[in-house]
């Protein structure tokens, strides 16, 4: 009965998996002379780079640990915050080295000049990608909407639970609390 049992989650496991379909798309590899392009979860062109660092050539006793580069959000989209990994591969595309970039608050079409410390290339790289691994949109209050998708943040269902009680929050109205023997008014205003 237990091979039973557990055949059948293995059986029904098999059919839940499900494989990146083999045509999305990816990052490629371009030649360092190029820009490397990062895309967003829904394959659009998110970030572009383009090195500054121009001399890239280390071995296994001597890395080149740092790079420089210049990376574009070409995304209509204003995050947050941005990173993600750089990769450089040799002349016979071997993976030889990666590092970590990141950035805060990037508006649409706007540049930031990154490094990726730690990084460590050990040959001499003939091609680079960027993948983006967190892009963050910058979320403005007043663009946050209830599920009907059509009333302003202020007319939102807000709530507090202080100590698991209850209150009903407005934006812009005083609420009064009682905390001990003395009572709190608490203002909750949007950002500036």
């Amino acid at each position: 009965m237990k091979t039973l049992l557990a055949c059948m989650v293995f059986l029904a496991g098999s059919f839940c998996v499900v494989a990146q379909p083999a045509s999305s798309p990816t990052e490629k590899a371009v030649a360092l002379t190029q820009a490397a392009v990062a895309l967003d979860g829904s394959g659009a062109s998110a970030l572009e780079a383009t090195l500054k660092t121009t001399a890239l050539n280390g071995a296994v006793d001597s890395p080149v640990t740092n790079i420089r580069m210049v990376v574009r959000n070409t995304s209509g989209i204003a995050y947050a915050y941005v990173s993600g990994q750089v990769t450089f591969y040799d002349a016979a595309g071997v993976r030889c080295a990666e590092g970590l970039f990141k950035a805060d608050a990037v508006a649409p079409d706007e540049s930031f000049e990154a490094d990726a410390p730690g990084i460590r290339i050990r040959c001499a790289p003939a091609t680079w990608r960027i993948v983006a691994t967190n892009l963050l949109p910058r979320v403005s209050p007043n663009s946050i909407s209830t599920s009907s998708g059509s009333a302003p943040s202020s007319s939102l269902n807000l709530i507090i639970s202080i100590d698991g009680e209850e209150h009903p929050i407005q934006i812009d109205k005083p609420m009064v609390l009682t905390m001990g023997d003395s009572k709190r008014t608490i203002v909750v205003r949007p950002a500036p």
